[in-house]
């Protein structure tokens, strides 16, 4: 199964480029880590710490904003799995970059590494930012029997999402999409689920900052 990821993965060629100035503070990247054998390879995942701003609890891929510092999105998101979870980029063997995704509930550009990894590497999670750090076996992800979807609500409607549990963790939203797609693309997985459109997505955060403007107004007068 890793050998032919890995071999499908070359239509995916490494790049290594900046954000431009305008992109900058809405940029960021992330590393998916492979290891294993080649029969049942794993991937890399962490549960964001609970007391974070954004997205706490979440699972997600290691991974963070653009620094100023960072020669390029690669470097973001090397830089970033070494601080939150130990991961040195000269372990790492960057083979690929998947395509450019969007989070649905935040304006921001990610750019989703791959990388091959030790088995044995012995990694420890940084408290400040991760709450949990584990590894998921990709066949997991590949029977569409396993997926399920729930509501999330909001004071402008709600919204449909596919999630997968995993050992109590809920893998879902951008995470689950980078992944699904990476195994449509290199093993023909034939994994198609159902999310919201962006066009719903938009109508509802305008909503919001429409609903939020005019009780600032309000409270104004």
């Amino acid at each position: 199964m890793l050998e032919t990821i890995k071999n499908r993965l070359k239509n995916f060629p490494l790049q290594r480029h900046q954000p431009s100035p305008q992109e900058r503070g809405s940029t960021a990247a992330v590393l998916v880590a492979l290891h294993g054998d080649n029969e049942d390879p794993q991937v890399i995942l962490t549960q964001r710490a609970f007391h974070l701003n954004n997205h706490a609890g979440e699972v997600a891929f290691p991974g963070g904003m653009w620094d100023e510092t960072d020669t390029d999105l690669l470097h973001t998101a090397l830089r970033e799995a070494h601080e939150e979870i130990g991961l040195l980029p000269s372990l790492v063997e960057s083979i690929a970059t998947l395509p450019v995704a969007t989070p649905k509930r935040r304006s921001l550009n990610v750019t989703p590494f791959v990388g091959l990894v030790d088995s044995s590497l012995d990694l420890v999670a940084d408290p400040g930012e991760i709450g949990a750090l584990f590894d998921v076996p990709l066949r997991h992800f590949m029977n569409i029997d396993d997926y399920d979807y729930f509501e999330m609500k909001t004071e402008q409607g709600a919204l449909s999402f596919p999630f997968l549990s995993y050992n109590g963790y809920k893998i879902w939203g951008f995470t689950l999409k980078v992944l699904t797609d990476m195994l449509n693309a290199t093993l023909d997985a034939n994994i198609h689920l159902n999310y919201p459109s962006h066009e719903r997505i938009e109508e509802m955060r305008q909503r919001a900052e429409l609903e939020k403007a005019t009780e600032l107004k309000q409270r104004e007068q």
